[in-house]
């Protein structure tokens, strides 16, 4: 099954099982189906793609391991790029270009992360948090088949996320589906400390990837700030370096002499 029915097939899904869900939560009004498809995509995981996982990090070298998550993230930086331009983070936008360049050249396409040693910043940035960033809210939490945690404002904007990875036009396609196995199986690779502290210490591990996945992605979109309150604030605040008030210095008050 492709990405977009995937996609398709989880928002009817939730919309068809919205009216008779109850939730405690009014940011999981879905929560009965959400814990389904968070139960599903936990057999999943441990059927399937954590051994798979598991043995990648054994067997592969560490290099080899760095060089795949630096040849994709390099890939990511274009997309990044392109959002903080969106975004009107033109500053990062240029870092964004700057590094892909760097990368793509001294870095053996990706391969090396030498950006990131001449003191150029990594971003990460997808089109949700630039919709978030224009004012588009993010509706009520979904957890998507096999692809995990979202929102509706984030599952709306995942179908351009996929036009724009670079790597779903590579050519031939057998070296296309082989990167793209590689790259999940690396992402999962570098989760899997994370996810036993997890499988420890959680009592209800629904919630506890819900409320913080939620709170980190609003970090993300609003980049640390707490909400567009908190993105008006620290927006006034540059202002306010950029264009310091000037100071009002009283006139001193006439003297009357006394006889």
């Amino acid at each position: 099954m492709s990405k977009f029915r995937t996609l398709t097939l989880a928002v009817s899904m939730a919309v068809a099982l919205g009216g008779c869900a109850t939730s405690g939560n009014p940011r999981d009004p879905f929560e009965g189906y959400n814990r389904a498809v968070f139960n599903f995509n936990d057999k999943v995981d441990e059927v399937a793609l954590k051994p798979v996982a598991t043995a990648y990090k054994n067997v592969t070298p560490g290099f080899f391991q760095t060089g795949v998550s630096n040849f994709f993230g390099n890939l990511a930086d274009i997309w990044t790029a392109a959002n903080n331009m969106l975004q009107g983070k033109v500053g990062d936008g240029m870092s964004d270009v700057m590094r892909v360049a760097l990368n793509s050249t001294f870095g053996l396409l990706g391969v090396l992360d030498v950006a990131s040693e001449a003191g150029l910043q990594k971003h990460k940035e997808d089109f949700g948090q630039t919709l978030g960033s224009w004012g588009v809210p993010s509706g009520p939490y979904l957890v998507l088949p096999l692809l995990g945690p979202s929102t509706v404002r984030d599952t709306a904007a995942l179908p351009a996320d996929i036009v724009a990875d670079p790597w779903r036009y590579k050519d031939p396609v057998n070296v296309r589906t082989i990167g793209s196995v590689t790259r999940v199986v690396d992402q999962r690779a570098s989760l899997l400390d994370a996810s036993s502290l997890l499988e420890d210490a959680a009592l209800d591990r629904y919630e506890f990837v819900r409320d913080g996945w939620m709170q980190r992605r609003n970090s993300q979109v609003y980049d640390g700030e707490d909400g567009p309150q908190g993105k008006q604030k620290q927006a006034e605040q540059e202002d306010e370096v950029k264009n310091p008030p000037q100071a009002i210095i009283a006139e001193p008050a006439e003297k009357t002499s006394s006889l």
